[in-house]
C-alpha cells in the first residue's frame, strides 16, 4: 500500500468519527447551551435587525433535545432545517463510508 493511499484510509476514518461524534456532542450538551451570550448574526451586528436564521443554531439544539416548545419559540424554521440538516449529514456519512469500503478492498 502506498504512503498516499494509507493517508487517505486515514483520512476517511476522522471523517465518520467526525460523523459520528459531533451529534453525539450536541446531544451530551445541554439544551440551553447556546441560549446565553452576544449574538454573531451580521444582521443584528451590522442593521439592528433580525434575520430569518436567526435562533435558529439555538432552536435546532432544543429540537435536538426533544423541547420543541423552546424550539419554535426560536425559530420555527428549526422544523423544516433539522430533518434537512439530518438526511444530508446521513448523506455524508454513507458517501465516506463507502468510500472508505472501497479504499479497504483495493
Amino acid at each position: 500500500m502506498n504512503p498516499r493511499s494509507n493517508f487517505r484510509k486515514y483520512w476517511h476514518y476522522v471523517r465518520i468519527a467526525f460523523w459520528i461524534i459531533v451529534p453525539v456532542i450536541l446531544l451530551v450538551l445541554p439544551a440551553d447551551f447556546f441560549d446565553q451570550g452576544q449574538s454573531i448574526c451580521l444582521s443584528i451586528l451590522l442593521f439592528k435587525q433580525e434575520c430569518y436564521a436567526c435562533g435558529l443554531t439555538r432552536a435546532l439544539m432544543h429540537l435536538i433535545h426533544f423541547e420543541f416548545a423552546e424550539a419554535y419559540y426560536f425559530n420555527i424554521l428549526a422544523f423544516i432545517v433539522f430533518p434537512l440538516l439530518a438526511y444530508q449529514w446521513f448523506l455524508w456519512f454513507r458517501q465516506d463510508w463507502k468510500k472508505l469500503k472501497l479504499i479497504r478492498t483495493s
